[in-house]
């Protein structure tokens, strides 16, 4: 199987969550890929996630709700572990559409909302940080 060359960064698409147009950040040091989430509620045997950002372009308020989804937990860059809802979604590379694990997070701070983890990227896509958004502008 050949593997794409992705950039540092690039736009993608989540469409089962409805969100298009996404900034994403590939990082090879995280395992895990996460995603931006402003609130996430527990109901009985769902999870309620809503997707809003005033700061992250493009994520406008979106509410879903979760059958399936697990607790992980994550080792962040400065050694402490955070226990973390996980979901199954869909994301849009080079117009294909791939199954992706994303933990949810709370990124508001952070310049991108998604990072792209090694779990998703492996035989895949190879990374090659000196280009951007290769899917996207294939996309245009």
């Amino acid at each position: 199987m050949t593997k794409k060359i992705v950039g540092r960064i690039d736009i993608v698409d989540f469409p089962k969550l409805g969100l298009h147009n996404i900034d994403v950040k590939i990082d090879t040091g995280a395992y895990t890929s996460a995603i931006h989430c402003s609130e996430i509620i527990e109901e009985g045997k769902s999870l309620r996630c809503i997707f809003n950002s005033a700061i992250h372009k493009n994520f406008g308020k979106t509410e879903i709700v979760f059958d399936e989804y697990w607790r992980t937990n994550v080792k962040s860059s400065n050694g402490f572990k955070e226990n973390r809802y996980k979901i199954k979604s869909e994301i849009i590379f080079f117009g294909k559409s791939y199954k992706i694990n994303l933990t949810l997070s709370t990124r508001e701070d952070m310049k991108f909302p998604v990072l792209i983890g090694r779990q998703f990227l492996k035989r895949k896509f190879l990374v090659d940080v000196d280009v951007e958004n290769v899917s996207y502008n294939l996309k245009k």
